[in-house]
């Protein structure tokens, strides 16, 4: 039943991509498992990003159900629509039943979302990884995926205006190979080595873009380590500790 919902739901975004005309780089779709269960692990820049991700795996023909916070689930537009495709709510005060939830997912066959910043990053750069990601691999038995997203947050992203005009944006993604998730090492490490790669495909994903910020008002979606206006990590830890 859940396809009947998820189809027309990809054939939209689709259709929204060419409304927009958004320029889409992407690459390693092929590492994404063609069968069988698996944990896609994604930066998280903008409001958009599971979109973006979900679409790295349909060359594979395969379809994400991802982790999302529960509110989501409440809405009266989003809420059956999520619940159609089979995504899994998160209520942060219950997270073992939306792990449970997942890890049945994943021995089902089915690939997770999963994005362990938990956050969006207003930083745009990686905040620390939560261990749940590594820990439900290798509790399922199955691969984790990396993946990395950049542009995204020129569309939409926490404190700045969506822009859903005709505006050729370039979105780039990048998809790691799999990388096992044995049930003997320490899921700490796991997590470490896992947001390692993340990065480094962020950066290959950063480096690919093709356009730079057309002026010094245009300068907010970059990080600051790269020139760019947005408030460092720092900053973010500071302004909350206020």
């Amino acid at each position: 039943m859940a396809e009947f919902v998820y189809r027309p739901v990809i054939g939209l975004a689709r259709t929204m991509f060419k409304v927009w005309d958004l320029k889409i780089d992407l690459r390693g779709a092929e590492n994404i498992p063609r069968s069988g269960g698996a944990v896609l692990v994604s930066n998280h820049i903008s409001y958009l990003d599971f979109i973006f991700d979900g679409l790295a795996a349909l060359p594979q023909k395969r379809l994400v159900r991802f982790m999302a916070k529960e509110s989501v689930f409440r809405h009266r537009i989003s809420g059956p629509l999520m619940r159609g495709m089979k995504h899994i709510p998160v209520d942060r005060k219950q997270g073992e039943t939306a792990y449970a939830h997942a890890l049945e997912s994943l021995r089902s066959g089915e690939i997770v979302g999963v994005f362990p910043e938990a956050t969006i990053s207003e930083s745009f750069t990686l905040k620390s990884f939560k261990s749940g990601a590594a820990r439900l691999a290798q509790e399922a038995g199955v691969p984790l995926v990396p993946m990395a997203l950049w542009g995204t947050q020129r569309l939409w992203t926490k404190g700045h205006p969506r822009n859903f005009k005709r505006s050729h944006t370039p979105v780039t993604i990048r998809v790691g190979e799999p990388m096992d998730a044995p049930r003997d090492q320490y899921a700490g490490a796991l997590t470490r080595r896992l947001r390692e790669r993340v990065q480094e495909l962020l950066e290959a994903a950063q480096r690919a873009y093709p356009v730079r910020p057309r002026s010094a008002e245009d300068t907010w979606w970059m990080p600051a380590h790269l020139g760019g206006s947005a408030p460092t990590p720092e900053q973010l830890r500071t302004a909350q500790a206020h």
